[in-house]
């Protein structure tokens, strides 16, 4: 049985994706991608269609993460196929629970940075898109340092579910 990720941002333009390619190399580099879905989406539409901001990309690319990236719109539907959504901060957070056709489905919506123990209290991935090119390499560094405890937990649950 597949383990499917969904991380959201606004836009689905600069975090999500950022995240979603992160996690699926670290997913593949676990030797868990057979195992495990990724992707990303964003609450609003505004860019469906777009790829990841040019910023987000060069990051990445700096960094030595690949992937190609087609930005879209969150959908309530999904939550019935979703094991865990993940928010990038309290806004996509809120927003993605008040989507959520039931209670059960509420419960797998997570803060990104919930899975950093260093984070402290502040668990939002600010939002890189009217910084400079720093704000988009503090994103990734955040999103790296949640994506190890978050690879953890999903680990868990995926062993679990086999066991």
């Amino acid at each position: 049985m597949t383990y499917r990720v969904c991380f959201v941002c606004t836009g689905n333009i600069c975090r999500s994706p950022m995240a979603e390619i992160v996690f699926r190399a670290r997913v593949a580099d676990a030797g868990l991608g057979e195992l495990m879905e990724v992707d990303s989406a964003g609450t609003g539409g505004w860019h469906e269609g777009d790829g990841a901001d040019p910023r987000t990309v060069a990051v990445l690319e700096d960094n030595g993460y690949a992937g190609g990236h087609t930005a879209r719109q969150f959908r309530p539907s999904w939550f019935s196929r979703l094991d865990l959504v993940i928010a990038l901060d309290s806004g996509h957070l809120g927003a993605l629970r008040r989507l959520a056709p039931t209670e059960q489905d509420a419960q797998k919506v997570r803060l990104l940075r919930s899975y950093d123990p260093a984070a402290g209290y502040d668990l939002a991935v600010p939002d890189p898109y009217y910084g400079g090119m720093d704000g988009f390499e503090e994103c990734l560094e955040m999103v790296e340092a949640a994506s190890t405890g978050l690879l953890a937990a999903v680990r868990r649950d995926v062993e679990g579910r086999a066991a």
